[in-house]
């Protein structure tokens, strides 16, 4: 008994030393650690509540912890409160779970790509790049000045306000609004 404590208690300090080597970006108030995935890092951020409540009614959780990589362009609460009224009640209704997945994948690329991997892109489009996303449509990423712009389907202009958070599967960039197929 004592050595299976002595070895979960050596392990557990293993882990918080792991934990407070990374080198970790704070979103919505907490730490985002690149060991985690994106669910795991995202139901700790208090600016991604509606997303994660989103995530789940879309029945996405399992695919976000898979092994990916993914691209997730992740809006804050505030951009979804931007969106009319009743409109995120309207899509978390079970009723409307295709709806809502649809709007969810549009967020997600496959594969990893950081804000300088973007940048290229953008450079080799001549000022432009289109993006593939999970749910079949593009976005185009643009540059104004130094911020990374997505623009969905409808012309609508998301900023990545936080760039680059690793994931174990990916990396997750915040934006200031929800993108629209």
């Amino acid at each position: 008994m004592k050595k299976l404590f002595l070895l979960m208690a050596s392990a557990f300090v293993m882990h918080v030393a792991m934990a407070q080597n990374e080198k970790t970006v704070e979103v919505g108030g907490a730490p985002m650690y690149p060991s985690k995935n994106i669910v795991e890092n995202a139901i700790h951020s208090n600016d991604h509540t509606t997303l994660v409540a989103a995530v789940k009614a879309a029945g996405l959780v399992e695919t976000l912890q898979g092994a990916g990589p993914f691209t997730v362009f992740a809006p804050t609460n505030e951009a979804f409160n931007k969106l009319p009224a009743g409109t995120v009640d309207n899509l978390l209704k079970p009723e409307n779970k295709a709806m809502l997945t649809k709007v969810l994948t549009y967020h997600v690329l496959a594969g990893k790509y950081n804000a300088k991997d973007i940048a290229k892109l953008i450079k080799a489009g001549h000022g432009n790049a289109v993006l593939k996303t999970v749910e079949g449509e593009n976005l185009m990423a643009s540059m104004e000045g130094n911020k990374l712009v997505i623009t969905d389907a409808k012309g609508g202009k998301s900023y990545v306000t936080i760039a680059d958070v690793n994931q174990s599967n990916g990396v997750i960039h915040v934006v200031d609004n929800v993108l629209l197929p």
